[in-house]
């Protein structure tokens, strides 16, 4: 059951507890090793951003960071990849909520001059003869 990097190892189960009715019992512990997860590096997003929404190019440095993020989970130094990552991270959500509001805000703008195009046209012509 024991992973190959990890041999078992006898330890006997000390510390006993005697305040349960009917006798002592032994308090067995179990420790469980747990790999930490590797950080993302964001990087697809990362280039989504640089190719389609790149407002004051903060697509290309969240690329950038993505990159250096990728470049140290693979030397091993995962706490520099983490802080890479945070940082494409940050640079993503800003760029994709400044593209996403002026969408919205173009989209609005033109929904209201055709409206008003349209309300313009409607009045009849007033002729002064």
């Amino acid at each position: 059951m024991n992973p190959p990097g990890h041999p078992a190892e006898n330890v006997p189960l000390e510390g006993r507890y005697d305040g349960l009715p009917g006798g002592s019992t032994v308090i067995q512990y179990t420790t469980v090793n747990m790999t930490p997860e590797p950080p993302k590096d964001h990087i697809i997003w990362s280039l989504c951003c640089f190719l389609y929404s790149n407002p004051c190019c903060l697509g290309l440095a969240a690329l950038i960071f993505s990159i250096k993020a990728r470049d140290r989970k693979v030397a091993g130094d995962l706490e520099g990849a983490r802080h890479y990552g945070s940082t494409a991270l940050c640079l993503n959500i800003w760029a994709t909520v400044l593209v996403s509001i002026s969408v919205l805000i173009t989209i609005i703008t033109t929904i209201v001059l055709i409206v008003q195009l349209f309300s313009y046209s409607s009045y009849p012509y007033n002729s002064r003869g």
